[in-house]
């Protein structure tokens, strides 16, 4: 983004990258003396933290063998980093060994020299990371919105520990995956699953909400996806209260959103919370709902005409977010005010797709269906997606709210059986579930057994 000409070296600015080769090679020394200290660094610490390009590759090699459950000493590391050519010949590397085995400071350490390593490479991300701001700033081109977007991702990498410009080798990735296979099989299992909607056909189907995921959720106006995301948004917080779940409403108030859930949560039907009308046993169960729901990390920003810029800034700032629900995405706008409506919504579904990736948690973005669905009222499909084609490629899974026949108000007081139509699963298979709408508690429940999707 920004022109070179402005660029000015680091070292010209008068400013030196922060590392500690002693705390490197202490960690390397540690772990050729006693290899279960890899295991107590567990995924702390990763090659690309290391400063001296040697000690990260010698590193690498001694995490790769760790993941395949070969032995770590001298001899077998030696091995290890000769064949990957990591020095110029295999007596400096039989030096450099030697000699770190001979002088570590205290293997009990090993934990405090990874955190001093850890820490001079996020200066030294931060560092360069402002670099960047002030080249693209010097640059001149950028709006200053688009200039404090850019700031304020780079810093969000930091704080999340990754650095979006980095490439990685396919061992690390490997490392990375196998660890995570570790966790899932272990007694934490649940915090490395996607995110229980509350719905166990439906969680077998998507294997819960994925991170990075971005979930479509669309039907006709009435059916209620509205409330089934909310439902969906509850039973996440309710099943993981850790976790913080951001809700963005573009057409309905935060009260109207609250007054929904504590509807479904209490039993005491939605018109209560209208009227007013509450009898004298239901004040028990909208205390104990009211504080069910209290407990929880839900935040709701009901601002008009958001932009996806908005909500991703917002949503960085929330502490361990887990889950983010836009309702809905006709409502919103986007940069290219002055281009087609097609354009403007591919631009958006894209921008929330790089959001999930970016954020690392499952997006729900409802959406209204095409016009000639509305008119025939047929089952929908995933041409039906209202005003681009994209909702389709960008989504990684799509959902379908759908009832037979005419929707009027007086109808959705009552119960009735709703559709819901899995129509695009990028991890597994496509199938229907049937649900069970009840209009006066705006709750969704399952009905039976799922089917197959024609």
């Amino acid at each position: 983004m920004a022109n070179e000409k402005y660029g000015v070296s680091l070292e010209a600015m008068g400013i030196n990258l922060p590392y500690s080769i002693e705390a490197e090679q202490a960690v390397i020394g540690a772990i050729l003396v006693d290899s279960k200290v890899i295991d107590e660094l567990g995924g702390k610490l990763l090659p690309e933290y290391f400063y001296s390009k040697q000690n990260a590759a010698i590193f690498s090699e001694m995490l790769l063998m760790s993941s395949t459950a070969k032995p770590i000493d001298f001899v077998t590391v030696l091995d290890a980093v000769n064949a990957a050519g990591v020095f110029a010949s295999e007596e400096d590397a039989k030096v450099y060994l030697y000699n770190l085995t001979e002088t570590v400071p205290a293997i009990s350490n090993a934990n405090t020299y990874a955190e001093i390593i850890y820490q001079k490479y996020l200066t030294r991300t931060l560092i360069k990371a402002c670099k960047e701001v002030i080249d693209n700033t010097a640059d001149g081109q950028e709006n200053a919105s688009t200039l404090i977007d850019f700031a304020e991702q780079k810093i969000f990498e930091i704080r999340n520990g990754r650095e979006s410009s980095e490439m990685w080798k396919v061992d690390s990735v490997i490392m990375d995956v196998i660890d995570t296979l570790n966790k899932m099989s272990g007694p934490d299992r649940e915090k490395y699953l996607g995110l229980p909607t509350g719905y166990p056909i439906l969680d077998k189907t998507l294997t819960g909400l994925n991170r990075s995921d971005l979930i479509i959720l669309a039907a006709r106006p009435g059916v209620g996806k509205t409330s089934f995301a909310l439902n969906l948004a509850t039973n996440v917080t309710m099943k993981r209260p850790e976790l913080g779940v951001a809700i963005f409403s573009l057409e309905m108030t935060k009260q109207q959103l609250v007054q929904r859930m504590l509807s479904s949560l209490s039993g005491v039907e939605s018109h209560v919370f209208r009227t007013g009308e509450v009898a004298t046993d239901q004040w028990s169960s909208i205390a104990e709902a009211t504080s069910r729901l209290s407990k929880t990390n839900i935040f709701i920003d009901d601002t008009s005409g958001i932009s996806v810029a908005e909500i991703k800034s917002k949503c960085r700032r929330i502490r361990n977010l887990g889950l983010v629900v836009v309702d809905y995405l006709q409502l919103m706008s986007s940069n290219k005010r002055n281009e087609s409506r097609v354009n403007e919504v591919s631009e958006i579904t894209r921008s929330f797709k790089i959001m999930a990736k970016e954020l690392d948690v499952p997006i729900i973005l409802l959406s209204q269906l095409s016009r000639d669905n509305e008119k025939q009222q047929r089952r929908p499909k995933l041409s039906d997606l209202r005003d681009s084609g994209s909702i389709e490629q960008d989504a990684d899974i799509v959902l379908f709210l759908h009832r037979e026949g005419d929707l009027n108000d007086t109808d959705m007081e009552e119960i009735h059986e709703v559709s819901l139509i899995v129509a695009k699963n990028r991890h597994g298979e496509t199938t229907r579930i049937d649900m069970h709408w009840d209009g006066r508690l705006t709750r969704f429940t399952v009905l039976e057994t799922s089917r197959d999707d024609d």
